[in-house]
């Protein structure tokens, strides 16, 4: 999974951190927060302190940015970073009328030109998500206009599977102020002064609790970020799902699968000969199923015109993408579907759960076989969830997809991570094959012992 699902946050004190802060809005009578003056301040706390690291960090700033790509071209070199990573974004969230995806909105972004001026939030996801698991957190304080802030307000649950996205996100999205009035950065002012007052070690959840409670936040109408869920002030709080075994939780009750506390080093050279995955014969291909329901209606309004009705069956058009190496926009397609399929029906229903076995066949086409892996995982925990039969072949097919990609994973840390929620899959779930359980043991054990002795 992407970052730090198992964090239990608190901030890393050793090595040299990394701190990408970003304020954009877009001017004129488009802008609806000081995202400035929100930068400031954080950017006046001591690089040290920003991630409580005692090697200090590098601090970038980004003041109005006009071009994704350049927002892009930062969070690879964050990413590409080896210690601590803290990601802030303040400004503004907004969604693109074709795809209806959440977007950070830049120094030139028009609710019209939100897709090609903006930075899409999977952008972020997926630029994080190869990063080691404890590493990376994102700040955000953000205000969402009118295209945002219905479809987030009105389904906390579905803001958390947005924006959560498997990032460990801490922060506060609230409404736009009224017209031409300019929202100022509470949360920001409340979470760099209890930086400024904090130890090193102070847990990111500990940090965000006093910012959210010096800046009067959780009375109002904000969604707030802890780091696992989304609460929405004012309204009653999804309960998130329980840790399932192998210390797998949830965020905001969305069926994403969280990696495993541990990080495990790569194994010695002498146990890489007995770490051999069992030889799984590829799963059979994914199934379709029938269409999904038709996508959310366009926000009405002069500036935003409906979008062009989609074909009653996208998944030619996803699956073309894919094969011609269009990954991230086979991904943006699916992850609308996928969107609309839980608006409408709900977590638990037939088409959220195609969606998400569409995202994971997504996933191995785009030769990322730890994110498919957890994405069957998913469907697998929610088919079961659901009440579905440990023999049923859906699920038995599932977790043998699961397992078959995880033989895939050469990253020896994203294979530990993964191994424990598998681990617990097998053992409700054994298959058809012998042996598949204990190959998955046999190989974390080698990854756990080279871990104690590295």
């Amino acid at each position: 999974m992407v970052n730090d699902r198992g964090d239990t946050g608190a901030r890393a004190t050793g090595g040299v951190g990394y701190a990408l802060l970003v304020a954009a809005a877009p001017g004129g009578r488009q802008r609806l927060m000081d995202a400035a003056g929100a930068l400031h301040q954080l950017a006046a706390v001591p690089p040290a302190a920003l991630l409580g690291t005692a090697g200090g960090a590098s601090v970038v700033q980004l003041v109005d940015p006009a071009d994704p790509q350049t927002v892009l071209t930062h969070l690879r070199t964050a990413a590409a970073h080896d210690g601590p990573v803290l990601i802030y974004l303040a400004g503004q969230l907004t969604f693109d009328t074709k795809q209806r995806l959440p977007h950070f909105a830049l120094a030139r972004t028009t609710p019209r030109t939100a897709r090609y001026t903006a930075l899409p939030w999977h952008w972020l996801a997926a630029e994080l998500a190869p990063r080691p698991p404890g590493s990376t957190t994102v700040l955000v304080d953000l205000v969402a206009d009118e295209t945002a802030w219905p479809r987030l307000s009105s389904d906390p649950v579905l803001a958390g599977r947005l924006m959560a996205a498997g990032l460990t996100l801490y922060g506060a999205i609230a409404p736009a102020p009224p017209k031409r009035r300019t929202a100022a950065p509470l949360y920001s002012r409340a979470f760099a002064a209890a930086l400024r007052g904090a130890a090193e070690d102070t847990p990111f959840a500990l940090l965000h609790e006093r910012a959210v409670a010096e800046a009067g936040l959780g009375g109002g109408a904000e969604l707030l970020f802890d780091g696992s869920a989304v609460a929405a002030a004012g309204a009653p709080h999804p309960t998130p799902a329980p840790a399932s075994a192998g210390g797998v939780t949830r965020v905001a009750d969305g069926p994403e699968a969280a990696e495993a506390e541990a990080a495990v080093p790569p194994p010695r050279a002498q146990d890489r000969r007995q770490d051999r995955p069992l030889e799984l014969l590829p799963p059979a291909p994914l199934a379709t199923l029938p269409p999904p329901p038709a996508p959310w209606p366009a926000p009405t309004g002069p500036e935003q015109p409906p979008p062009p009705a989609p074909a009653s069956d996208p998944h030619a058009a996803i699956f073309e993408a894919a094969y011609a190496g269009r990954h991230s926009e086979a991904a943006s397609m699916a992850a609308a579907w996928e969107q609309e399929a839980l608006r409408s029906a709900g977590p638990h229903s037939g088409a959220a759960l195609h969606w998400l076995e569409v995202r994971a066949d997504l996933a191995r086409l785009a030769g990322d076989p730890a994110r498919a892996c957890e994405l069957w995982m998913a469907v697998a925990d929610a088919r079961l969830g659901n009440g579905e039969a440990a023999d049923h072949p859906d699920v038995e097919g599932a977790v043998d997809r699961a397992h078959h990609q995880w033989q895939f994973v050469q990253d020896p840390v994203r294979a530990g991570a993964l191994a424990p929620f598998l681990i617990s899959l097998r053992g409700r779930v054994p298959g058809r094959r012998p042996g598949a359980l204990e190959a998955v043991r046999r190989r974390a054990e080698i990854l756990q012992a080279a871990a104690r002795t590295a």
